[in-house]
């Protein structure tokens, strides 16, 4: 082990965070200069806010997001996220826990998050503090990925143990995907229920909507969409829209994404069963249409 490493195992994790931070703020405020040229906008510099539903494209929003450093004196790594549910324990947060982390934000800050779209926070949310994005997917790719997520790449994940022990078959996982466990002692319900919690970001023009197959199927359409929603923030970018597309474009890195698999969309024919098909109609038919992946149940 590096002597650097056998210090930061000294600290406790707090101090850790806390000085990972204050470097992070120094950081900062030391590339400003580069871009002097390009004046803060009226209502002063925001915060890009990338909101997630999970398993979703989180990883290539934020490497997209942080693709404004290049052209503008936005941070150029994310130093604090959020979930709106501990990942260990299951535990969900507050609305209070929610607040204070956008409380923790700066101007020129790049976040991201699994933030639940309770009334105040999207209030706060679609103020001119923020340029706030929500990234979704095919709910039934959202389940596919779930399994493969905790099941093999999150041994540390509260219900990887019941997912690799008391599961003994993929189609077993999904199930439970799907359906939640209603009787479990965290809150984990189903994939229609999980999603409505998230509802309400579709509910705010401030929010810009992104379908995370747009990305692979139409993605140079969907950068332009994302420059132009931080572009009506600060009109006054130096930068050529063609060219800042270029560069949202080459920011995209699925090899330095720790949970992209395949960047694949419709992988969920490959594992659904008939009655996977039944159960996901019965709980989620109606979302799959809310959010245009199919017109009606006959998939």
């Amino acid at each position: 082990m590096s002597i650097k490493n056998k210090f930061k195992t000294l600290l406790p994790s707090k101090l850790r965070d806390q000085l990972r931070i204050y470097a992070y703020r120094a950081e900062t405020v030391a590339r400003r200069p580069r871009f002097s040229e390009v004046n803060a906008p009226t209502n002063g510099w925001p915060i890009l806010l990338g909101i997630s539903f999970p398993k979703s494209g989180t990883h290539l929003l934020n490497q997209i997001l942080l693709g404004f450093s290049e052209f503008a004196p936005f941070a150029h790594h994310i130093p604090v996220s959020f979930a709106s549910y501990d990942g260990d324990t299951g535990r969900k947060k507050s609305e209070g826990e929610a607040f204070a982390y956008l409380d923790s934000l700066r101007p020129l800050d790049v976040t991201a998050a699994h933030l639940l779209a309770w009334g105040a926070v999207v209030e706060r949310v679609a103020s001119p503090a923020f340029v706030p994005f929500f990234i979704f997917r095919d709910p039934r790719d959202v389940v596919v990925s779930h399994v493969f997520y905790i099941a093999e790449m999150l041994p540390d994940h509260h219900h990887h143990r019941y997912y690799a022990e008391e599961l003994h078959t993929f189609e077993e996982r999904l199930t439970v995907s799907i359906m939640g466990l209603p009787d479990a002692g965290v809150e984990f319900p189903n994939i229609a229920e999980r999603f409505a919690l998230y509802t309400n970001w579709l509910e705010r023009p401030e929010v810009l909507p992104l379908h995370f197959e747009d990305f692979i199927h139409n993605r140079r359409q969907i950068l332009g969409k994302v420059f132009d929603h931080v572009a009506k923030r600060i009109p006054n970018l130096t930068i050529e829209r063609e060219k800042a597309i270029d560069i949202l474009e080459e920011s995209i890195n699925p090899k330095k994404s720790p949970t992209f698999r395949s960047g694949k969309t419709g992988e969920w024919k490959k594992y659904f069963t008939d009655e996977h098909k039944r159960i996901f109609k019965e709980v989620a038919g109606d979302l799959l249409i809310k959010l245009g992946y199919e017109e009606d149940g006959n998939w």
